[in-house]
């Protein structure tokens, strides 16, 4: 029942992970202009319920094909516009809203900024709010094991190297907070938080030789 748990201003945990989606983490931002889903839980009676309570959702953001889970079933109850890459935008996942045919930068806000990643897939995006919090789907996450920031070698279904491309281009943005779909979610200063982007960077780099 505590579900969806803040993490920090009006940005919370949805918990109720779907094995739709690998059992990835889905998030809610909640905002006067309209709330976000970002990536999609299970489509359960009691998390909806309290979505409900906090004003439902305006948007969903699929950062990427593998974390869509019920994410027809939260439009159709919410009327939410869904956002996904062209590149990642599979017809039978129904027919979504707004399809991103660019790599460029997209700006759904002043606050929130749509920045493509193509690597873990064609048409990944990770979405910065309030250039303080990053999410970033299957892209970025903490190591426990590795102790920094690191992104999934193994799971790398389009382009390792593009990945890098993407990795690097995020030293140009400012960040606070790492809220991934898989692994642990990272918080630092800004500075500190570039520091250990850039040392995933010359980690990715070591592993594509």
């Amino acid at each position: 029942n505590s579900f969806p748990v803040e993490i920090a201003e009006e940005v919370f945990y949805c918990g109720y992970h779907s094995e739709k989606s690998f059992g990835a983490t889905s998030y809610f931002i909640q905002r006067p202009e309209g709330n976000i889903l970002i990536d999609s839980p299970k489509f359960n009676p009691r998390l909806v319920k309290r979505l409900e309570t906090l004003g439902g959702i305006s948007h969903m953001l699929l950062t990427h094909i593998d974390d869509v889970a019920d994410h027809v079933k939260f439009q159709s109850h919410f009327g939410c516009n869904r956002f996904i890459h062209k590149e990642d935008y599979r017809s039978n996942q129904g027919n979504i809203e707004i399809v991103l045919d660019s790599y460029d930068e997209y700006e759904l806000a002043k606050d929130i900024i749509i920045c493509p990643v193509p690597g873990h897939t064609k048409g990944h995006i990770v979405i910065l709010y309030k250039n303080k919090f990053l999410f970033t789907g299957d892209h970025l996450a903490w190591s426990d094991r590795l102790k920094q920031l690191y992104a999934f070698r193994n799971a790398c279904w389009y382009s390792w190297k593009k990945q890098i491309e993407s990795m690097t281009k995020l030293l140009n943005y400012s960040f606070e907070w790492v809220l991934p779909g898989h692994g642990r979610r990272f918080q630092a200063d800004r500075k500190t938080m570039h520091f250990e982007l850039e040392k995933c960077v010359q980690w990715m780099k070591a592993l594509e030789v």
